[in-house]
């Protein structure tokens, strides 16, 4: 089969794998019938990740149908259409538990497929921990809808829900991205008085315009000015920093209100700096983000019931034999792109 192959930092490569097998009772055998490029991967093309394992087939998003179960898989039939959460997690350790699947203790636990063990920019992937990892798709729901609940969708569900968003605030968002929008959905499902949306590319903000109209729209350039003229306090009750710039971990804190929460979903290339001096009684609350895919059967039921949907990010579709185009143009950001489907021809 074909598989979409981290080679060294800077390459990728299109090569020929084995199928997958059971390796433990708890796996199961997936076939991806639809794909896509995630940020993420690229930071794994550029180095960016030093946990990622050369040799590994890329890719974290994805959907298919069960082709094969491990015996200790419960819950799951052949030929059920499923969706794969980006995190492994065992459901048993502290963490699990308490809803932080992302920090599992378990040896396979975080981010593996697509990082550490082969992921699903390929036709099988073999799914460790599978009773927890697989959510069943509904018959109503198709796999485009479904195509980011296990990655992308859940970071912003996730960053929505631990910012702690009531009806009175005033929320902005920083990065217009697919893992913004994402969160924007997130967002506007608790219904704040306002949302103001930060990106500096003039066609995202032409995205936003046109599939959210009742969303502010600013540049970082005049975000802080903005946000204290459209907000009731001299800044943002809730900020969500998803852009990961050079400088929006800075405009984050710096156009947030005093007592306000500033959570950070970004990934940044370099370090940042808390320059406290500087903050010395905004006494601000920060919370990082990341991906806890603890509520992708949630995010299901409210694709199902028409709550959210994330379709209209798919500007670009391309078979798996032409993955290295679909990875040219996610980069470069070319032709209005926001998410890019991989499908199995």
């Amino acid at each position: 089969m074909k598989a979409y192959t981290y080679i060294k930092k800077g390459e990728f490569a299109l090569v020929d794998k084995q199928k997958p097998a059971i390796i433990e009772p708890t796996d199961a055998i997936v076939h991806v019938t639809l794909g896509s490029i995630c940020s993420s991967d690229l930071h794994i093309k550029h180095g960016s990740v030093p946990r990622a394992v050369p040799g590994i087939t890329v890719g974290h998003e994805m959907v298919g149908v069960v082709e094969q179960l491990g015996t200790d898989v419960k819950g799951f039939k052949v030929g059920d259409r499923v969706t794969v959460n980006v995190e492994t997690f065992c459901g048993e350790c502290f963490y699990c538990k308490h809803g932080y699947v992302n920090n599992c203790t378990s040896p396979h636990g975080g981010w593996a497929l697509g990082c550490r063990i082969d992921g699903g920019q390929t036709e099988y992937v073999r799914v460790p921990l599978a009773e927890q990892g697989l959510n069943r798709i509904p018959d109503s729901v198709t796999d485009e809808q479904a195509l980011f609940v296990g990655d992308v969708l859940a970071t912003g569900y996730w960053a929505a829900r631990i910012s702690d968003i009531t009806e009175e605030d005033t929320v902005l968002i920083i990065g217009a991205g697919p893992t913004g929008i994402c969160t924007l959905l997130s967002v506007m499902l608790k219904q704040p008085k306002r949302i103001i949306v930060c990106e500096q590319s003039e066609e995202r903000r032409n995205f936003i315009r046109a599939h959210y109209p009742d969303v502010l729209i600013t540049k970082p350039k005049e975000c802080d000015n903005f946000v204290k003229a459209n907000s009731d306090h001299g800044g943002a009750d809730r900020v969500l920093e998803v852009a990961g710039g050079k400088d929006t971990f800075q405009l984050a804190w710096q156009c947030a209100r005093p007592n306000a929460i500033v959570t950070i979903v970004a990934l940044y290339d370099e370090a940042q700096t808390l320059p406290l001096p500087d903050m010395y009684g905004k006494n601000l609350t920060f919370k990082t983000g990341g991906v806890d895919g603890c509520d992708c059967e949630e995010v299901l039921q409210l694709i199902e019931q028409g709550k959210i949907d994330t379709t209209p990010l798919i500007t670009h579709r391309f078979p798996l034999s032409r993955i290295e185009e679909a990875y040219q143009l996610f980069e470069n950001r070319e032709d209005g792109v926001i998410k890019v489907a991989i499908y199995n021809e």
